[in-house]
């Protein structure tokens, strides 16, 4: 069984930045890809990143390519997703899954365990 926990969301100003941590726990780490999802009130789950255990990044497109960079460390069990020049549509709770062995992929039915998720807001 595997436990994602989710840290680092917080307040920001736009133009800020924030970095989220996805922790996983009980599992062989380094065979994980790990995904990071968005969900707000106004919006359905969307795929932000995604990295593999070989360290193959994917990230959705346009809106946060330039803007977010997702990496690992399998020394730590740790996913990071460094967020800058935020903006308030980033605003949402943010969530981390996990797909054992599998590639990065932007379909949430890819990934089997799920994080709780962690709110980001951005102030204008």
């Amino acid at each position: 069984q595997v436990q994602l926990v989710e840290s680092g969301g917080g307040l920001v100003q736009a133009g800020g930045s924030l970095r989220l941590s996805c922790t996983a726990l009980g599992s062989t780490f380094s065979r994980l890809t790990i995904g990071w999802f968005r969900q707000n009130v106004a919006k359905e789950r969307e795929f932000v990143a995604a990295i593999g255990w070989t360290s193959g990044a994917l990230y959705s497109a346009d809106s946060v390519q330039d803007r977010f960079t997702i990496s690992r460390d399998n020394a730590k069990n740790t996913v990071y997703l460094q967020m800058d020049s935020l903006k308030p549509e980033d605003a949402a709770v943010y969530t981390c899954a996990g797909n054992p062995g599998g590639w990065p992929s932007k379909s949430e039915f890819e990934y089997d365990y799920w994080g709780q998720g962690t709110q980001v807001t951005v102030s204008s």
